[in-house]
């Protein structure tokens, strides 16, 4: 388990294209705090970036909705959890694996991007709770070269 020593930042925006950059500035932020190095930031970003894309174009459909995201950062990583009131969706369960043996143009559409941001994480849980989707994804800090010191 990561132990994340600094209190919770939350970041609550409509759910729209727009905020998607909000969203990754936010992540990018919390990695830093962190001291995360280039690959675990990626990771985190990657993940967070597909599952809130996913939440509005899909799971809200352009229609109103908001998306809640709450970080905690540490000296050993990041934790990220994601909260909207669009219809259930666990992303588990969406999940396409690679098809290595079947030609991209015979694949399913659909579901590989989850896959990705999934597996780009050390850790990942949903839980469907009081209406609202709750995706839990945690980043552990890099133990190779690029880590960067925590910042204050």
């Amino acid at each position: 388990m990561v132990e994340l020593a600094r209190k919770p930042a939350v970041l609550d925006v409509p759910a729209t294209v727009g905020a998607l950059g909000e969203i990754a500035a936010f992540v990018l932020r919390l990695a830093a705090r962190a001291g995360l190095g280039k690959g675990a930031t990626y990771r985190i970003r990657l993940a967070v970036d597909e599952l809130a894309t996913n939440i509005v174009m899909h799971g809200y459909r352009g229609g109103g909705g908001r998306i809640t995201v709450r970080g905690r950062s540490g000296p050993d990583g990041v934790r990220i959890v994601i909260e909207d009131t669009a219809p259930a969706f666990d992303p588990v369960a969406g999940r396409l694996p690679p098809a290595p043996g079947i030609p991209p143009e015979r694949r399913r559409v659909g579901g590989l991007g989850i896959h990705l941001a999934l597996t780009s994480v050390d850790s990942y849980a949903y839980a469907r709770r009081d209406g609202r989707n709750i995706s839990t994804l945690t980043v552990k800090a890099d133990e190779g070269t690029d880590a960067c010191p925590p910042r204050p």
